[in-house]
């Protein structure tokens, strides 16, 4: 696979360094990565993987561009809202280096197709945020004997690893066995997260995925690189293979791809969604507002920094992380409505509410994102 006279120049700083040289930039111009998830991570993986001279680019996602996205997922522009997220970031890719193949999947990658995506990559990266799809890239990428450079970010603090059995590391099931039970672990819409924070964790993943393409250096196989940006430390812990992993462990179970939703605890949506008995509508709270005379009382459970964005007003502030301290302020016997942005924090608080005593609750489906699309779009989204 030779360099054209355009490539040489384009690849010069590369080409003059030693470690790469002509037969580096080569190596790297035949390797083909599929990076799942074209949002905060897979946004300066897949640029500077393309300025890189990554010879092909595979991409998973089956999302939208959505104005939330903009605060950090680099590859889409405003002009991209409402757009695939694959096609936006093909043009950016494109727009930086047009010797780059960039293949689409613009699908949701599953137990039933995973295989076949992966299959024809040399190296996958993780750029995904929730853990089916974590557990499922690793199993696929240990039954493949493919590398597997991992990332993910919270807040201020992001984690990077490459998780290689094949290479003679651990992979992802190693380090977490078990998966945290749903809803424990925010998301970065319910927690948040610092714009620029996916920029440096993607960085090195694409620095991981340079390195493997060359073969030079040390990869993070077997080490897991910890970031607090709020601090601006990087730490590093040892990472060693599970002998009784089930998967990549010296007698493993798991031989084939299983469903990632159940072993998650993530219950399947139902083609006609059943009513939870613990949740009212927008509308039924509105209507409890509006109607002193059903003694329905409102309480919003987000923290104080969220009710600076957006608020309805009249409601009181019980922030769920504060709950425990201050629900005897609350009347055990009260008829309350507790609403979130999405429903989620809102469910939390009801649950720990009725352990306290409280048997009178309802949790508004949708929180105030819902209220905002349902009831008054004057309260903006966030």
């Amino acid at each position: 696979m030779n360099l054209d006279n355009d490539e040489i120049r384009r690849y010069s700083r590369h080409l003059i360094l030693p470690e790469v040289g002509m037969a580096g930039q080569k190596k790297i111009k035949a390797t083909s990565v599929l990076c799942i998830g074209a949002g905060g991570l897979g946004s300066p993986i897949a640029m500077y993987l393309a300025a890189a001279g990554i010879g092909k680019i595979g991409l998973v996602d089956f999302d939208v561009v959505d104005f939330s996205n903009l605060q950090r997922q680099i590859l889409h522009g405003t002009e991209d809202v409402g757009r695939l997220k694959g096609e936006s970031a093909k043009d950016t890719i494109n727009s930086i280096n047009p010797n780059c193949e960039v293949v689409l999947h613009n699908t949701r990658i599953s137990a039933e197709n995973a295989m076949e995506i992966i299959g024809p990559y040399d190296i996958v990266v993780d750029g995904t945020d929730n853990f089916p799809t974590r557990y499922l890239t690793n199993d696929a990428c240990v039954l493949l004997g493919k590398p597997n450079v991992y990332g993910s970010i919270f807040r201020f603090e992001g984690q990077a690893s490459v998780f290689a059995p094949s290479m003679g590391g651990p992979c992802y099931r190693c380090l977490y066995p078990e998966p945290p039970p749903p809803g424990m672990v925010p998301s970065c819409a319910e927690g948040g997260v610092l714009g620029v924070l996916p920029g440096i964790i993607g960085c090195i993943q694409a620095t991981e995925i340079v390195k493997l393409a060359l073969g030079k250096g040390t990869p993070l196989v077997g080490r897991l690189m910890l970031y607090n940006a709020l601090d601006m430390k990087f730490r590093e812990v040892k990472l060693r293979r599970d002998p009784e992993c089930p998967l990549c462990g010296d007698h493993p179970s798991i031989k084939e791809l299983i469903d990632y939703e159940m072993f998650c605890g993530i219950q399947p949506e139902s083609a006609e969604p059943t009513e939870n008995p613990d949740e009212v509508t927008v509308q039924q709270m509105k209507k409890a507002l509006d109607d002193a005379s059903l003694n329905i009382k409102v309480i919003d459970v987000r923290e104080p920094d969220e009710a600076e964005i957006a608020k309805i007003d009249g409601v009181p502030m019980f922030p769920l992380s504060k709950l425990p301290e201050i629900f005897t302020d609350l009347d055990p016997n009260q008829q309350y409505y507790l609403h979130c942005k999405g429903g989620v924090r809102s469910m939390k608080a009801l649950n720990f509410l009725k352990e306290n005593g409280f048997k009178y609750l309802k949790s508004v489906k949708g929180g105030i994102t819902a209220w905002s699309d349902e009831i008054d779009p004057s309260v903006p989204k966030y």
